[in-house]
């Protein structure tokens, strides 16, 4: 049985508008698994991304809890938090927010530094190791304007997990990508995956869902259904993609 890395508890996030309150969330209970590729689907405005920044920290749940390594999310101060968010847990976006006026090295290199277990030496090591792993070593010097998109998310992935964490979060990162791109992003995360990385990952687009070993549906703030999957086998992926489009199907996705 595998172990339990988070879990939630009636977590609920909710929002104040024109005088009332919108729940975006609703009593969700979930577990994250080690080494678990979990990915989220829900149609547009089903809260997976809220669900994903409540789990995370990085959005504030209104009730509930979110308990990791025996300390909750939802009550844990800010500075617990921020060191919670450099050491532990590793972050990917559809806009990669890497540094403008930072070299690909050096936007990577900066997470290291923040960690502060590490020596420079060792974190310049790191940083050598994951360019060369993530395919862009050779523009360690670029901007990110200078490079492409699929480069840029590719930095970004070794930006994220540069401190070794124990969750990786993705919101939506092949959302700004081309096929071409999205395909390498995903192959990136599924080699981290099949290596020992925990991953949750928010998606709307089928071709990232088939890398999950664990798909959530998510439907007016709940998660309505789950399917287990095999682990990725691109050999398989047009009878994966079969069975998870009658599941989908199923949700009225």
């Amino acid at each position: 049985m595998k172990d339990t890395i988070l879990s939630a508890k009636g977590l609920s996030k909710s929002f104040a508008h024109n005088g009332g309150q919108v729940h975006v969330l609703t009593h969700v209970d979930l577990d994250l698994y080690e080494g678990d590729f979990t990915v989220i689907m829900g149609a547009s405005g089903s809260g997976k991304s809220t669900l994903l920044y409540s789990l995370s920290g990085m959005d504030r749940a209104t009730a509930g809890r979110v308990t990791y390594g025996g300390e909750d999310i939802v009550t844990m101060k800010e500075k617990r938090l921020a060191k919670l968010r450099h050491t532990d847990f590793g972050f990917i976006f559809q806009q990669m927010h890497l540094v403008s006026n930072l070299t690909m090295f050096e936007n990577v290199a900066v997470s290291g530094y923040l960690n502060k277990n590490k020596t420079a030496a060792e974190v310049k090591e790191r940083v050598e190791e994951l360019l060369e792993q993530m395919g862009i070593s050779h523009i360690k010097t670029h901007l990110p304007s200078q490079v492409s998109g699929g480069e840029q998310q590719r930095c970004a992935i070794a930006r994220a997990v540069i401190n070794n964490p124990k969750l990786l979060f993705a919101d939506e990162p092949t959302g700004a990508l081309n096929r071409k791109n999205t395909k390498e992003v995903l192959n990136l995360l599924t080699k981290l995956n099949q290596s020992g990385q925990s991953i949750l990952m928010v998606t709307h687009d089928m071709k990232a869902a088939l890398r999950a070993s664990r798909l959530l549906y998510i439907a007016d703030g709940n998660i309505i259904g789950e399917l287990s999957l095999p682990p990725y086998n691109p050999d398989d992926e047009k009878s994966r993609e079969a069975q998870v489009n009658a599941w989908l199907n199923s949700m009225e996705w």
